[in-house]
């Protein structure tokens, strides 16, 4: 029995749209890169199935096709949610808190993209809601599209494709095929290591600032004395 509600298990969603199952794949990753109302929805774990729907043979395409095309998905849903934020997107966050649009998620989304910039785009992939929100604050703080995009892209092709790939190549083991739910944890728990790179890096940053502000105090210190 699944331990998650049937309308977010991965193998339900996908199972329920029958020979539809790459295009219903392919607006629900749209919508969660883009569209702010999708930030619910199970972006890893669809990814993962999706992959090892391929190796049973559930999705007819074949995996590059399949890896390409959800990745382009992913990176118009970051293009359209850029642009979201950059026309409505003030408007749209400046309004009292709703059972929607949380301020906890905007707060959250903000603050990761103040502290990573540009690496956020493709750090924030693998974060559920951030990836759905992030797009949205990138627009309305008016970051470069060039710069956004590229990063995009980038974050796309690790995600979209990776993801897949993954579970395509994992989905041929029995004990994969046996222990799905075990796996798809496995997935949401690696993909906030490259947070925990990136937090780590960041604290020994700001150790080197602080130590190298020290000198510089005791430098003028002496200088004075």
């Amino acid at each position: 029995m699944s331990i998650m509600p049937q309308w977010l298990d991965a193998e339900y969603l996908l199972s329920g749209l029958g020979g539809f199952m790459l295009v219903g794949l392919c607006l629900i990753v749209f919508a969660e890169c883009g569209l702010l109302v999708g930030f619910f929805l199970p972006g890893d774990s669809l990814l993962f199935m999706a992959g090892l729907f391929i190796s049973k043979g559930l999705i007819t395409e074949p995996l590059w096709l399949v890896a390409t095309i959800l990745t382009v998905c992913a990176f118009l849903g970051n293009v359209t949610g850029y642009w979201i934020g950059r026309w409505v997107g003030p408007k749209l966050f400046n309004k009292p808190d709703s059972k929607l649009f949380k301020k906890e998620y905007v707060d959250k989304t903000h603050a990761f993209f103040d502290k990573y910039g540009p690496r956020a785009i493709v750090l924030a992939r693998f974060v559920p809601i951030v990836r759905t929100f992030i797009t949205a604050i990138a627009g309305v703080g008016k970051m470069e599209p060039k710069k956004f995009f590229t990063y995009s892209a980038i974050g796309g092709v690790f995600w979209a494709a990776g993801i897949t790939v993954l579970g395509y190549f994992l989905g041929q083991i029995a004990f994969v095929r046996d222990n799905i739910e075990m796996m798809i944890i496995l997935i949401v728990l690696l993909s906030i290591v490259p947070i925990i790179i990136e937090v780590i890096k960041a604290r020994k940053e700001k150790k080197h600032e602080a130590a190298t502000a020290a000198e510089a105090t005791q430098v003028i210190q002496r200088i004075d004395g």
